[in-house]
């Protein structure tokens, strides 16, 4: 078989030296430095006047390998690999090189900017799961929606990030990390505003369904991107804490909500059309993190190992020059010279892109073309994830996204909603019952809430000024009456007769009159909108709960990014989801709210060790040619995971806590034990 290589070898020299790829000819990609050689016995001012043998590592007497010596014992050991293996591809020949590449330019300021700039990226994504949750019981106030209409918008956003993740991930592949990441945050800030700014329930609804398919992209390029400038024995850890991000993006969400929301006086309104309140505020709050990554990302690179499996060679050469020049000079050694010439390219590349020339079409002609071709390549892309040496890897990391996803969301949705009607069950417990009560020529100018009357009768009677809160009136009688300035919540006449009556600006409309008999009513300047009253201590209570459920990961995280190099990323993985699956049924002990709360917390601390292993891990099974695209298949499947788990774990909200416990322990024992059939991936280089 032909050798798709140039015949370019790749010469290792010491621990002080870097390697050199190629030895240059007209087969090879020749980079030149601008540095000229240097003597033997030559010796820098820096240097000069010190024996290097006389000199002493700091650690040495502790017995701590000095880092060159572990670099040098590291590419020993690969070489001694490769010697023993009867072949190796050329993919993983190229694997090894970037890898020996990587660890010449070192882990130091690059990465950790680059690591401050996505994890802004992946902060934005964690907000925008928490968004609309939040602002959801104060939205409702200006768009009067109905129970299904909140549970469309809630479900709206995951769907728009399922096929954001699908799509992006792909593209991430053939057109660019950077340039894709670049597009899905712009998307998701212009959409935030927009929704801000959105008076209608379609509007809102179709802004934050793009917004969510923007923001979905982010999180398969950002593991993709992030990974590839990373050696093998940082890249566990590392990509741990990038996770940490994602926790800090329900910690801002949570917090800004509870800072901004409550304050109902941060907003103004044009007329009675248009009502900007604090809930917008807060929506344009949270497009920070993805603004912050936009302007971030402008001065980061591609990455290079992207643009080698595309042949841009002198692009990837300038980048890891940039990697290794900036490493070297925060570390106070500026001397450090990247002396990387060569480096080993692939044979024959397919120049997967149709140009067309300017003269033989138009500019519609050429984008169309291009664009069914770049269709085309990611479809093959995806359908390659089930070829023979992918397809099992792939089925069981499905299973285990869609398990865990399913679990983790369902609970997710159940625990607050499971609150609330513990809340509503307390709040009924405590209803007032008034039966075959007369009332005459009287004056109600205090509010009425959590009562029930039953067969009274209201004779000449005003209701001035008051707020009906879960008031309820059956069998009565109401003649003579006057009604001015009422707000209701959930406030219903039922089976009554009302005659002679005149509403006069109030909500009180037909709908709340449910087979009453009405002689005689007028109904004048209604109230517009839902004017729907919302207690301030229900509000800290929601944001309390996000607030400490983000917060509860903080240990998870940090355990898992500690020991997921020295343990593994399966034990981690399974272990986690075993462990989760146990805490469910401490929903059994008890099920007061406080209990609740706490459990929520103990499987939020437990389970995000499995998030972050099987994030690092979906990054080490794929090639960098579909990377992306496989996290991007897989996180697609896992929001997917997440509709289903919040939908039918919130039908059983006041049924029943048996069916979702069982179901979340189900699948979490299932994906905890299917997990440990994964290959370890700790020790292996990126392909």
């Amino acid at each position: 078989m032909a050798d798709p290589y140039h015949n370019n070898i790749y010469h290792q020299g010491d621990a002080d030296s870097y390697g050199t790829y190629g030895q240059g000819g007209p087969d090879g990609y020749g980079y030149q430095t601008d540095y000229p050689a240097q003597e033997e016995d030559a010796a820098s001012d820096v240097t000069e006047g010190h024996d290097e043998d006389d000199q002493m590592y700091e650690g040495e007497y502790q017995g701590i390998p000095h880092p060159d010596e572990a670099k040098t014992a590291r590419r020993a050991a690969r070489a001694k690999a490769r010697t023993v293996a009867d072949a190796m591809s050329d993919q993983e020949e190229l694997a090894e090189q970037y890898e020996d590449i990587m660890e010449d330019c070192g882990h130091g300021r690059f990465q950790w900017t680059l690591f401050v700039v996505l994890g802004l990226a992946l902060m934005a994504d964690s907000v925008e799961c928490f968004v609309v949750a939040l602002v959801l019981p104060s939205a409702e106030k200006d768009m009067c929606l109905s129970h299904a209409e909140k549970g469309m918008l809630g479900l709206i956003v995951f769907l728009g990030m399922m096929f954001g993740a699908f799509i992006w991930g792909g593209l991430a592949d053939k057109v660019g990390r950077r340039k894709c990441l670049i597009i899905v945050l712009a998307m998701n800030c212009i959409s935030a505003f927009f929704s801000s700014f959105a008076q209608g329930y379609g509007f809102f609804l179709f802004f934050r369904l793009f917004s969510g398919f923007g923001i979905g992209g982010s999180v398969p390029i950002v593991y993709s991107y992030f990974s590839e400038f990373l050696q093998m024995d940082k890249r566990g850890e590392h990509l741990s804490w990038l996770c940490m991000f994602w926790m800090m993006g329900g910690i801002y969400a949570s917090f800004t909500a509870w800072g901004i929301i409550p304050r109902y006086g941060w907003g103004f309104s044009m007329g009675t059309e248009f009502q900007f309140h604090s809930w917008r505020v807060f929506v344009l709050v949270c497009a920070l993190p993805a603004i912050a990554a936009f302007i971030g990302l402008m001065f980061m690179p591609e990455s290079p190992r992207f643009l080698l499996e595309n042949a841009k060679h002198d692009e990837a050469w300038m980048i890891l020059k940039q990697v290794h020049d900036t490493n070297w000079r925060a570390k106070g050694q500026p001397e450090r010279v990247f002396t990387v010439t060569h480096i080993k390219t692939p044979k024959t590349q397919e120049d997967e892109f149709i140009e067309i020339q300017t003269a033989t079409g138009t500019a519609f002609q050429r984008w169309v073309v291009r664009t069914l071709t770049l269709t085309k390549l990611v479809i093959k892309n995806i359908l390659s994830l089930l070829g023979r040496d992918l397809r099992l890897a792939t089925l069981l990391m499905a299973i285990i996204w869609f398990t865990m996803a399913f679990s983790y969301y369902g609970l997710s949705v159940w625990f607050p909603d499971m609150i609330k009607h513990l809340q509503h069950e307390e709040y009924e417990s405590k209803v007032k019952v008034f039966h075959r009560e007369r009332v005459e020529k009287f004056s109600f100018n205090f509010s009425l809430e959590n009562q029930v009357h039953k067969e009274g009768e209201y004779i000449n009677d005003k209701f001035l000024d008051i707020e009906m809160k879960s008031v309820k009136f059956e069998d009565s009688l109401f003649v003579e009456c006057y009604f001015e300035n009422v707000r209701s919540t959930d406030t219903l006449f039922e089976n009554c007769t009302i005659r002679n009556t005149l509403f006069y600006d109030t909500d009180l409309y037909e709908e709340k009159f449910i087979d009453c008999t009405l002689e005689n009513v007028t109904f004048l300047h209604n109230k517009k909108g839902c004017h729907l009253d919302y207690e301030e201590e229900n509000d800290v209570l929601v944001y309390m709960v996000s607030f400490l459920g983000s917060l509860a990961v903080l240990p998870g995280n940090i355990i898992s990014a500690l020991f997921m190099d020295k343990i593994g990323r399966i034990k981690i993985i399974g272990g986690s989801m075993l462990i989760s699956a146990g805490c469910t049924f401490f929903l059994f002990l008890s099920f007061s709210q406080a209990a609740i709360i706490a459990w929520q917390c103990l499987f939020y601390g437990v389970s995000v060790a499995a998030w972050n292993g099987i994030q690092v891990i979906t990054v080490e099974l794929y090639p960098a040619s579909k990377r992306a695209t496989a996290f991007g298949v897989l996180n697609a499947i896992c929001k997917l995971a997440a509709i289903l788990g919040s939908s039918i774990f919130a039908s059983f909200v006041g049924i029943t806590k048996v069916i979702p416990i069982l179901l979340s322990f189900g699948a979490l024992v299932g994906g905890g034990v299917l997990a440990l059939k994964l290959p370890e991936t700790r020790e292996k280089i990126l392909l």
